[in-house]
């Protein structure tokens, strides 16, 4: 019987099966593919927040959710046309992603009495054979037997054949939507050039889970995605913590200073240490300091040095590093401080994302320690919005806290790459040499940004005292004065203030300058909120969207936005933070639309509320 071939717009997959089965793994093998293939996507890791759940439970799930296809893609997808369950924990924690009428591939020999108990079906009630799943295409296949039977000969133990199960399913996916399998050889021939065995036998599965697709009669059907139309350029497939590093590196570049990254371990920050440590080519100091204290304070110390001073954490590190921030305030030198936000408090959904930090980057700082605040709204923006966190801090004297999250940082998406050339210029300017022994160096006195001069030590001429307490005007030294601490408390408000005067003015993503509503919002929200105003739109709603990039201070136009609007909605994967922000800046009665469980929007709960408050 000839195959079917079916031509499709876009197609979402979730990978699923417990942390040891290589499921990460395989959704970023497809995902490079898919990219180089030239599809618009989006995607999702969720990872377990268990360290070692026990196999086979619920805890211990690691799903990956690419969205791909010949359109513009904004999600990773609300719902999955495929499931792929590798054991019946799997299927278990994702079949309500599922749409009805979806595929399940499932791995028989992850539903036996073991794995039906510990994900609790129990031992009697395979969803495999008990007709629950007859609402959704349920082909099953023993992926695990599969795998064993093509490396039979290989002289590997059954542990380590089994470990390369993953290459088999990603082999059959590859037949699945027609997709090469080269660039997989290419990357499996770099991971495993040291171990041939390993190397030969991963290479083998996939080849055979390619060719069980061609020639198995349970699945008939192939399908074709289209590459997207892109605009014009050079591309990659780039995640939001590999984007953030670049962007600091090329900010180090333009600016003609040397980049110090100075950081602890946590999740889900650490990429950015990992990137960071193999540009040492860039001039790039990386250092992994015994705790965060440690970290930033050796960043300010790199910046009053001369170097671009950086670090970064999610929320219980930033809050770790929040006396050091003042002190940075207090000396005012340039430091980027990166949070990559999780659900918490406290330790907290350390996997998982959330948007709750917001306040803190604000506010949470012992005294009057403003600092300026940027929010990145995609993976490839990572790149944008750190560049501009970086010129911020050094242009203007100043740490800058750069926002992002666990659900960016971590996925990935098409990126179109700048030139160097295309970058704006980051202007720094050392205070240059005092020859004149009467000429007296003041360490505090303003240009025309408010900010002070940056001062290398051991310049000649230009000594001046360091420390967190408080400063004199100009002279720098240190003073008690109540008149004197009051003047330093409003100057460096009014140099985070005058920082609006040197941002873009806001801009409307989408919509009409007047509409019914207005979505506004920040950081990761930003594809559910575009795909929910798309569909929205479909159904005769009249609706703009702006997005935050500058959150403190914001631009100088957003109050006269807001005010061309009847209602603003604002969503946010927190309790409510920048509605409070808005509420108290503008006197707007905006409304919030709220999500907490560690998840991103879907696109339907933005447009579902926004043809609630159409009506």
């Amino acid at each position: 019987m000839a195959e079917k071939k079916e031509l499709l717009e876009e197609v979402t997959i979730r990978f699923a099966g417990d942390s040891g089965d290589g499921m990460q793994l395989t959704g970023m093998q497809f995902t490079n593919t898919t990219a180089l293939f030239g599809n618009d996507l989006s995607t999702f890791p969720d990872y377990p927040a268990e360290i070692r759940a026990p196999q086979g439970t619920l805890a211990g799930v690691s799903g990956f959710q690419i969205h791909f296809g010949s359109i513009d893609i904004h999600t990773p997808g609300d719902e999955c046309d495929v499931l792929v369950a590798m054991n019946a924990a799997a299927l278990k924690a994702n079949i309500r992603l599922l749409k009805q009428g979806g595929i399940i591939i499932a791995n028989i020999d992850g539903f036996d009495t073991k794995n039906l108990r510990l994900s609790g079906y129990g031992e009697e009630n395979n969803p495999l054979t008990n007709g629950t799943l007859e609402k959704y295409h349920l082909y099953q296949f023993d992926i695990t037997k599969l795998t064993r039977n093509s490396l039979a000969e290989s002289g590997l133990t059954t542990k380590e054949i089994d470990r390369s199960k993953n290459m088999f399913i990603l082999g059959f996916i590859y037949w699945m939507y027609n997709r090469p399998i080269e660039n997989s050889i290419n990357f499996l021939n770099e991971k495993f050039s040291k171990k041939q065995d390993i190397l030969d036998s991963n290479i083998k599965v996939l080849k055979a889970g390619y060719h069980f697709g061609e020639t198995t009669e349970t699945f008939m059907t192939r399908y074709d995605v289209k590459k997207a139309k892109m605009v014009p350029g050079a591309y990659r497939n780039i995640m939001g913590n590999q984007a953030t590093a670049y962007a600091m590196i090329a900010a180090s570049q333009k600016a003609g200073v040397n980049l110090f990254y100075g950081t602890y371990p946590i999740t889900p920050a650490s990429d950015i240490l990992h990137e960071l440590s193999k540009q040492k080519v860039f001039g790039v100091k990386t250092f992994q300091a015994e705790d965060e204290i440690a970290a930033i304070c050796s960043a300010i110390g790199a910046s009053f040095g001369g170097s671009f001073g950086t670090t970064a954490s999610s929320g219980p590190g930033i809050a770790l590093k929040t006396e050091a921030m003042g002190l940075a305030v207090n000396l005012e030198l340039p430091l980027l401080i990166i949070n990559v936000q999780r659900g918490g408090p406290s330790t907290g959904l350390p996997t998982k994302t959330e948007q709750s930090d917001l306040l803190q980057a604000i506010y949470g700082r012992n005294g009057e320690a403003p600092i300026p605040v940027i929010a990145a709204s995609s993976p490839g923006d990572c790149f944008g919005a750190a560049y501009e966190a970086c010129r911020i801090a050094l242009e203007h004297m100043t740490p800058v806290i750069l926002l992002t999250d666990g659900y960016i940082a971590n996925g990935a998406e098409p990126w179109q790459y700048p030139t160097a050339e295309s970058l704006p210029p980051i202007h720094v300017q050392f205070e240059k040499p005092k020859t004149n022994a009467e000429e007296k160096f003041l360490p505090y006195k303003r240009d025309e940004k408010l900010s002070r001069p940056w001062a290398i030590p051991g310049t000649k001429g230009l000594e001046h005292r360091i420390g967190g307490l408080e400063k004199q005007h100009e002279t720098g030294n240190i003073s008690y004065d109540p008149e004197n601490h009051e003047f330093m408390v409003k100057m460096r408000a009014a140099k985070v203030d005058k920082i609006a005067d040197y941002i873009p003015l806001q801009k409307l993503d989408s919509g009409n300058e007047k509409a019914k509503v207005l979505v506004l919002g920040w950081g990761s929200t930003y594809g559910s909120i575009k795909t929910g105003l798309i569909q929205a739109r479909a159904e005769g709603c009249d609706v703009s969207h702006a997005h935050l990039r500058h959150v403190f201070p914001f631009p100088k136009n957003l109050e006269s936005i807001l005010k061309n609007f009847d209602t603003v909605l604002i969503p946010e994967m927190n309790n409510g933070q920048l509605i409070k922000l808005i509420r108290d800046q503008f006197l707007i009665p905006a409304i919030g639309l709220n999500k907490i469980k560690g998840l991103p929007f879907n696109a339907s709960e933005i447009k579902d509320k926004v043809v609630e408050l159409s009506k």
